[in-house]
């Protein structure tokens, strides 16, 4: 699945550097998006050197390009990230801080280059701790009956995170060559997205929730020769949280990821838990993956709904991972929030084919709900050494071709 950023229509002759407008203290960023706006469109140059910014808002048709050498250093100011904007926080829609990074509604943007954003993190992380009620409050907010517009956060009270990254309702987005650092939250973080290439990123962040990226209901997505060393999730694919998932109803398909690097945090290839408004079409093949808790893993959990339908993962490389090397479990126990309902996930059509990997605590391990069985999975040319070999339960009709566990310790005599 190949997918092209398409041309945009604008001459490249509109170029605007950020030290042209430099006079603006932390919006210069910010003005120089606005006047490319104003002249149609083009290429906003952030030169080498480091830069100090706020929110940036995207336009449509807009570029924006980190020279090799130019740092963006983001504020750790939440005012810096106000008025609040319409978002997807862990899966609700919500109005919230803006992303460091933002555009909603554009065509045709760009983060590209080989410069690096850095987040400042550091600044937001400790609000994990003071989240809880109005993450509580949002989660139940489809199921008491608030709706959107009046689900309003941006305080430093209820301490809901931003992204870092995030294009929401945009067509034909590329991020390309850059390094990102340390975010508040979830890093690259596309939502109701379509056509989306991310290409060449290095993904560096080790606070909590810090997954480095999550399509979010998206179509057509890219993800290719990305390097990710997280605090959370490498890559996790998302469609929604519970009944607002369902309410929204919009699923997240056609994502390929392909030659990858993934190490630190969690999951590395991960789908779920927020997978209520389904998933499907998803390839990932010829990736490296290391020092991971999970290598594949697809985790739900009783409350979410929704779905995957078609997965292929292939050509995969588990190296070291603290606990399994290939997890389909629906008893996901780390949700922010706990479901209000017990409504079960549908698994279907996953293919796992063509894997290798050493030094696992587990193999496989796959496990269905009682009344909810994993059935119809494939496993197929699997050679890993892990301390436990596999563990199966609720499970029915899984198809196991040329499979082989080897114990730990005796591969390493």
């Amino acid at each position: 699945m190949e997918r092209v950023l398409k041309t945009a229509p604008y001459s490249l002759i509109n170029i605007f550097y950020i030290s042209d407008f430099k006079k603006y203290g932390k919006s210069e960023i910010q003005e120089a998006v606005n006047a490319c706006d104003e002249a149609g469109g083009g290429t906003v140059v952030v030169p080498r050197g480091k830069w100090k910014s706020g929110a940036i808002h995207l336009k449509s048709n807009i570029n924006l390009y980190l020279e090799d050498g130019a740092v963006i250093e983001f504020s750790g100011n939440p005012s810096d990230y106000l008025p609040i904007v319409f978002t997807r926080w862990e899966g609700m829609e919500c109005y919230n801080y803006s992303p460091l990074i933002y555009a909603n509604g554009c065509e045709n943007i760009a983060v590209t280059g080989k410069g690096t954003l850095i987040g400042g993190g550091q600044s937001w992380w400790h609000w994990k701790e003071k989240q809880q009620r109005a993450a509580e409050e949002l989660c139940y907010a489809e199921l008491n009956g608030i709706p959107v517009e009046s689900r309003i956060f941006g305080t430093e009270n209820a301490a809901l995170r931003p992204s870092f990254i995030q294009p929401v309702n945009c067509k034909n987005v590329l991020l390309e060559g850059f390094t990102v650092k340390d975010g508040p939250q979830w890093t690259i973080h596309p939502v109701y997205c379509e056509n989306v290439t991310v290409r060449n990123v290095n993904v560096l962040t080790k606070g909590p929730n810090t997954d480095g990226l999550n399509p979010d209901s998206c179509r057509d997505v890219l993800i290719e020769s990305c390097t990710f060393d997280t605090g959370d999730d490498c890559i996790a694919i998302n469609s929604g949280m519970n009944e607002d998932g369902w309410r929204v109803n919009h699923p997240c398909e056609n994502i390929e990821i392909r030659d990858c690097t993934m190490s630190g945090g969690h999951g590395a290839v991960v789908i779920g838990s927020a997978i209520s408004g389904g998933v499907k079409n998803i390839y990932a093949h010829d990736c490296k993956i290391s020092g991971t808790m999970q290598g594949i893993r697809l985790k739900s959990m009783r409350g979410r709904g929704g779905y995957v339908d078609g997965a292929k993962f292939c050509n995969m490389e588990i190296s070291d991972v603290t606990e399994q090397a290939i997890q389909i479990n629906m008893f996901y126990e780390f949700s922010t929030v706990v479901p209000k309902t017990s409504t079960p996930s549908d698994f279907c059509n996953i293919e796992i084919r063509n894997v290798r990997g050493r030094n696992a605590k587990t193999g496989i391990q796959i496990k269905g709900l009682p009344e909810h069985k994993l059935k119809n999975i494939t496993l197929e040319n699997i050679d890993i050494t892990a301390e436990n070999a596999v563990e199966f339960s609720n499970t029915q009709n899984i198809k196991i071709k040329n499979v082989t566990i080897r114990d730990n310790k005796t591969e390493g005599r």
